[in-house]
């Protein structure tokens, strides 16, 4: 082993190296692999912030330091240049992947780092307490449930619940498992920081990881990097550093919450009691929701809509067309319902219409509506029962016509006055935009569509004036309350489920209802 001054000077001279390894391994590998198998390398620069903070938390203790999913190293080579090489009395890496793990090897020789090519699932954890390590850093593998087979999924539930007695979701990703599996190689007093998905914080699956956070461990802090900052530059993540003890949390205990900017300098923090987490659905909403109407008593906005998804077609580029393709493709009037375009195409947020109801748009759509059986079909529209036998071979595999008798039959929606989009990227407008639909038209599932309730739908009536004002109060929601009210993704993308928009404060329609 090299020794400590020599090891010091060799460590920046061994990072650039591995930078470039890194990048030339990556590019052996198709982005879709990568993807599948959850392997995002940590950028250099975060992972320097991450031991410097880490070493805040330890303090001048004596390191034994584990990276379950070490890589090439990034979070090993912070480690060699945040503590003094004499105080790193262990250093263990594991590593499945030779691809990955081979040249890790390679590059640390002659440092203190154990590295073990294996699973870190399947490694027994250490069973006394001198053995143990008490600080983890890990970037786990971002591998979706969909991507693990049952077997490995049943045997890593099993090995968190052995681990913690928590059992996780079967929806839960791999990164949760290595939460839950890495807790018994933690020392009593250790220090974990986690970098993984904050999808945890908001999604159903995510209660279990957080019910171990709460009560197993102190959670210390969480620090959400702005989505539109994405830490990964091949993965659309929206990512979040999760830093715990490994004690019991104590009475009246509260938790650090930070988002954006740079751990180090956040643009905004704030402590949240444990306990008001604990009833917290979303977690995202912290630190922002410490000062927002979403979390004080109130009607919602499912109190006054009933929210439902626009219709899902099955095949938009077949079901959905314009007037020009529908006389084309000879398909009768009385079978075409007017569509509103894709948010993106939607020229402005009102939708106006002519006499008949039909919007008033640049580019208008019909979709395909037919409600009779094949056979009358085949009889009395030939040229209908043309299109649809032409589509018919690759549309009955796909899996929402595969369900449905006939397999055209599209979902009812009556149009409404009120819509939202599903997803959007935060802009000068805001997150989501709401639409006031003047027309007949109704939306496809790229829209939330807001049917109002009986007190609300009283008060509208048949006055476009009312429907407009309410339409100005659905707008003037701020767009704090809706980016917590909803999930967001890497690059900022933002989505609201039906659920989550109905769960909007709806102070506005209250008090427009009660003047």
């Amino acid at each position: 082993m090299r020794a400590p001054m020599q090891l010091k000077r060799a460590v920046g001279r061994i990072e650039r190296r591995r930078l470039v390894l890194q990048q030339a391994r990556d590019r052996l590998r198709s982005p879709q692999q990568r993807n599948r198998l959850g392997q995002f390398a940590t950028p250099g620069a975060l992972a320097r912030e991450t031991l410097q903070y880490a070493h805040q938390l330890l303090g001048s203790r004596p390191v034994r330091f584990l990276d379950p999913a070490i890589g090439t190293g990034s979070f090993y080579a912070a480690l060699l240049r945040e503590w003094p090489v004499a105080d790193v009395a262990a250093a263990t890496g594991f590593e499945i992947d030779a691809h990955y793990g081979e040249p890790c090897r390679t590059l640390w020789q002659g440092t203190p780092l154990r590295l073990r090519l294996e699973d870190f699932t399947a490694a027994a954890a250490p069973a006394s307490q001198a053995r143990r390590y008490n600080l983890l850093i890990c970037n786990p593998p971002y591998v979706r449930h969909h991507h693990l087979q049952s077997s490995a999924k049943l045997r890593l539930q099993q090995q968190s619940l052995l681990a913690t007695g928590v059992r996780l979701n079967g929806l839960a990703g791999l990164y949760a498992h290595f939460i839950t599996i890495a807790h018994p190689w933690m020392s009593d007093d250790a220090i974990a920081g986690w970098l993984i998905p904050s999808e945890f914080m908001d999604v159903n699956y995510g209660r279990e990881l957080k019910r171990y956070l709460l009560h197993t461990v102190t959670l210390l802090r969480i620090h959400r990097f702005d989505p539109t900052e994405v830490q990964f530059r091949d993965a659309l993540v929206s990512s979040a550093l999760v830093w715990l003890r490994n004690q019991r949390p104590g009475n009246a205990h509260q938790v650090e919450f930070t988002y954006g900017g740079s751990l180090s300098q956040p643009r905004t923090r704030g402590l949240v009691p444990a306990s008001r987490l604990e009833s917290a659905a979303k977690w995202s909403a912290f630190p922002a929701a410490l000062g927002s109407a979403r979390f004080a008593a109130g009607l919602t906005l499912g109190e006054y809509f009933r929210v439902q998804r626009g219709i899902a077609t099955g095949a938009n580029a077949f079901f959905i067309m314009t007037p020009e393709q529908a006389a084309e493709r000879g398909i009768p009037r009385q079978y075409l319902r007017p569509i509103l375009p894709g948010p993106r195409q939607l020229e402005s947020d009102e939708v106006f219409a002519d006499d008949s109801g039909e919007p008033r748009l640049v580019r208008g759509l019909w979709l395909l509506d037919c409600r009779l059986p094949e056979e009358l079909i085949r009889v009395q529209h030939p040229q209908l029962w043309r299109y649809l036998e032409a589509g018919s071979a690759e549309l009955t595999r796909r899996y929402l016509c595969s369900r449905r008798s006939p397999w055209y039959l599209q979902e009812a929606r009556e149009p409404t006055a009120f819509l939202c989009t599903y997803m959007a990227r935060r802009g000068r407008g805001g997150v989501q935009r709401f639409i006031y639909n003047r027309s007949r038209a109704i939306g496809a599932n790229s829209y939330l569509m807001l049917y109002p309730r009986n007190a609300l739908a009283r008060f509208i009536g048949a006055d476009p004036a009312r429907a407009r004002l309410v339409w100005q109060v659905l707008k003037g929601i701020a767009s704090e309350v809706m980016i917590a009210g909803g999930r967001v993704y890497g690059g900022g993308l933002h989505k609201l489920e039906p659920g989550e928009l109905a769960s909007i404060p709806a102070a506005g329609i209250t008090a427009l209802l009660q003047n």
